[in-house]
């Protein structure tokens, strides 16, 4: 196969002529005839993209008239972001159940050169072509027939935001033309489409502004931007309640705004105390359906017979202790959001109910037969790998697809650690506030927290300083009062037992003090620190235990000089002996 550029257009041959060369088709119809053709392609496609409606929708009708104009086979719409990772993809006969759909016939490696080129493609024989690697045509066709390929660019001034795909189909039945016809005229539509899409963008924009300035009025509140150098406390939470500003989370955040413009099924997927909900809650706050009520639910907190009627509802008597009609999560949640927390736990039962309602948009209460039609953008978030429970077949691939169709990962608090002194002292406001108290961390204080690991991640991190804060004998939170450096870390309790120490611990029986052992000096004790100083030649602990005493307790020194017995300058002088870089996180 062969390549030329011609005009800035990239066009493959991959159809030879009965001579051996590569030619092009050519046209066979007067030239004004194709042009009255997509003048009036363009004039249609710009009344579609006039009226207002959803950007999905009227994707889907401009594609569907496009093929009235063309003869193509299929045709997609791909919308992309600033990295060219698509985010929607819209095809003929779009539909919101069917959206996760569209992503498996995505053309990635086309796509891809459209958007590092920003120039059209074009693929004579796409069947011969290696941007479409395994392709097979899922259509008749003609022994002598081929499936030629063009992608164009959509743009936002010159910031490819997206391409034009089509397919079509050539045999003896065809009307051949210049290819480079087809591109110009699809270059319009995609040019029409680039501008669509940014006045939709302004206009979301507006509107996320005047429906949050209305909010403000609601609360009788003066939006106001602090002062530079005014008294408010730093890391405090803004309107969505996430706080920190690291890469990591504003990254998470960035993404949230961008699929919460849609109404697409979005999952969160992150660790145990990442702030799922909270970030569920920002996905409906930036999203059109913000005046509209958001619905939570953790669907692991109930047995599946509970679980059902909280979602669906259920009828008076339909069960031991319904006395009353009752409307379900779903109708609640009617033209907003339902956020299902925990979905990984459900039963393969309960999926196959819920599966019905993501497809169809309708569902009947628990013992009624009026069938309710809803309007819900769903949200779901796990801590769990829901592909290893696909393949083991403990979670419904369809449903896996339904609320999968936009992922976001939540970063863990030890990959955005530069948040942790914001967190910590807007935990603290709010533990002063609730108890009417005022308390301070001290520069030693924040050193400690900056050295924890926090596998619980920020809602250990909370426990932490609420229980810090409660106990602290001054107003002052200093080092010492953390329970860590007392030996009283419940969360360090919890490292150890699921984390293999890296020397065997015997258990000593009831009554009987632990076995000693030569090669490790007793317990530390800060009285002993004091009055004797063994150097680490004189203790013998190795440079792989060390390391595996270091990484279990998330490279902070101290527990791991009490995980091995030694003190904590005997680690210091180890970890010098043997060069090793100590890790920050």
């Amino acid at each position: 196969m062969n390549s030329s550029v011609m005009g800035g257009l990239v066009i493959s041959y991959s159809n030879p002529s009965p001579s051996g060369s590569y030619v092009n088709t050519y046209s066979r119809q007067p030239s004004h005839t194709r042009a009255d053709m997509a003048l009036r392609g363009v004039y249609e496609i710009s009344k579609v993209l006039a009226v207002p409606g959803r950007l999905e929708t009227t994707l889907a009708n401009v594609l569907t008239l496009l093929s009235s104009f063309l003869d193509m086979r299929h045709g997609l719409v791909t919308i992309l972001d600033e990295e060219g990772t698509p985010i929607n993809v819209v095809g003929i006969g779009w539909r919101e159940e069917r959206a996760g759909a569209w992503f498996g016939r995505l053309p990635e490696q086309a796509v891809d050169r459209i958007f590092a080129t920003g120039m059209p493609v074009v693929v004579q024989n796409m069947q011969k072509s290696s941007l479409f690697p395994g392709w097979r045509f899922d259509g008749p066709i003609e022994p002598d027939g081929r499936v030629s390929f063009i992608g164009v660019p959509i743009k936002d001034r010159n910031a490819v935001v997206g391409t034009l795909t089509i397919e079509q189909v050539w045999d003896e039945s065809t009307t051949y033309h210049a290819a480079d016809e087809d591109v110009r005229f699809l270059t319009m539509v995609a040019n029409l489409i680039g501008q669509t899409i940014r006045l939709l963008e302004m206009v979301q924009r507006d509107r996320e502004r005047l429906m949050e300035q209305q909010r403000m009025l609601e609360k009788g509140l003066v939006r106001e931007a602090p002062a530079s150098g005014s008294g408010a406390k730093k890391g405090k939470a803004g309107k969505t309640g996430i706080v920190g500003s690291s890469p990591a989370l504003q990254n998470a955040l960035q993404q949230i705004r961008r699929v919460a413009r849609s109404h697409s099924a979005v999952l969160l997927r992150g660790e145990s105390g990442t702030g799922k909900e909270l970030f569920a809650r920002a996905t409906h706050d930036f999203s059109p359906r913000a005046k509209k009520p958001f619905i939570k639910l953790n669907c692991a907190a109930l047995p599946e017979s509970v679980l059902e009627s909280e979602l669906f509802g259920h009828e008076k008597g339909a069960f031991t202790g319904a006395v009353a009609q009752r409307k379900g999560r779903f109708e609640l949640a009617d033209g907003g959001t339902l956020f299902l927390d925990e979905i990984g736990d459900t039963t393969q039962a309960f999926q196959v109910k819920l599966l019905r309602v993501l497809q169809e948009g309708e569902f009947e209460r628990v013992g009624g037969t009026q069938t309710i039609k809803v309007d819900v953008r769903l949200v779901c978030a796990t801590n769990r790998n829901l592909e290893e429970m696909v393949s083991r077949g403990e979670f419904r691939a369809d449903l896996y697809y339904r609320i999968n169709v936009v992922s976001v990962r939540l970063p863990a608090l030890r990959d955005r650690r530069e948040d942790i002194p914001q967190l910590a002292r807007e935990f603290l406001r709010r533990f002063d506030d609730e108890h009417h108290t005022e308390h301070q961390l001290s520069p030693s204080a924040i050193r400690v927290l900056e050295s924890c690991y926090f596998p619980g991640n920020v809602r250990e991190l909370e426990n932490c300083i609420r229980r810090t804060a409660t106990l602290a004998h001054e107003d002052r939170i200093a080092e010492d009062d953390f329970a860590c450096r007392h030996d009283e870390c419940l969360s360090a309790t919890l490292w150890k037992s699921a984390v293999s120490p890296p020397f065997p611990i015997v258990q000593p029986r009831t009554g009987e003090a632990p076995p000693a052992r030569a090669d490790v000096p007793p317990p530390f004790s800060a009285e002993r620190d004091l009055i004797e100083d063994t150097p680490v030649d004189n203790v013998k602990v190795g440079q792989r235990e060390l390391m595996k005493a270091l990484e279990a307790t998330g490279w902070v020194q101290a527990k791991a000089a009490r995980m091995l017995g030694l003190t904590p300058r005997q680690i210091g002088y180890a970890i010098r002996k043997y060069g090793i870089e100590v890790r920050r996180f």
